[in-house]
């Protein structure tokens, strides 16, 4: 987590769909299989860009993914980041759910996980 910076957690959390793949893994509370995210919305994500957002999101920090079988779980790792950088993550994941009709408060409080 040291190595952790803000501009690559701004970086991965620019882009929309990252973003909404993000803000359900948090929602879950728990680990969310890649094929559990492969929506946003209406829009299905192919799954060359699915594996390249997750990558994209694993590499900021946000999230650790770990192989069960065949399948990839993906877990938050909102009170690491939280730890780091104090009221980063909900500023943004708030901006992002009112920019999309959600409640703006989503995540106020660290989210259990």
């Amino acid at each position: 987590m040291d190595e952790l910076r803000p501009e690559a957690i701004l970086h991965a959390l620019s882009d929309p769909a990252r973003a909404a793949i993000f803000a359900t893994i948090m929602r879950t509370g728990c680990g969310k299989a890649c094929s559990a995210v492969a929506a946003v919305g209406d829009r299905a994500i192919p799954k060359s860009s699915l594996s390249n957002h997750f990558k994209v999101l694993r590499e900021a920090g946000l999230i650790r993914s770990e192989r069960h079988g065949v399948e990839v779980r993906n877990h938050p790792r909102w009170e690491e980041v939280e730890a780091r950088f104090p009221g980063l993550l909900p500023g943004i994941i708030n901006a992002y759910a009112a920019s999309v009709g959600d409640d703006p408060r989503v995540f106020q409080e660290v989210p259990a996980t």
